[in-house]
């Protein structure tokens, strides 16, 4: 029994502004067909003990905390600038 339609390929086609002739519609049909089988499988599966979590991995927040922090000294910023005026780092108008 097939889950998804020709109708709801070309419907989703036409959404993302794609064509398919009548030959791949019949095989984009199979193959999502195929797709949401294989996810209705993982339905089946006894999950019962298996704590829920949101990746496969044990990663865990590495970020610093965010604290304000002393800015580098304005001599030391602009040292490096290829064009400076006024204490300013001075770069090309790209407004008219």
């Amino acid at each position: 029994m097939s889950r998804i339609s020709k109708d709801q390929v070309n419907h989703v086609a036409n959404l993302a502004r794609l064509e398919f002739d009548e030959e791949q519609t019949e095989k984009f049909t199979k193959q999502l067909d195929d797709i949401i089988n294989l996810a209705e499988l993982l339905n089946e599966v006894d999950t019962t003990n298996v704590e829920p979590t949101s990746h496969v991995l044990d990663i865990r927040n590495v970020l610093r905390e965010d604290k304000a922090e002393p800015g580098l000294p304005q001599e030391e910023v602009l040292k490096n600038a290829p064009d400076k005026k006024d204490g300013q780092i001075r770069v090309p108008s790209i407004i008219e």
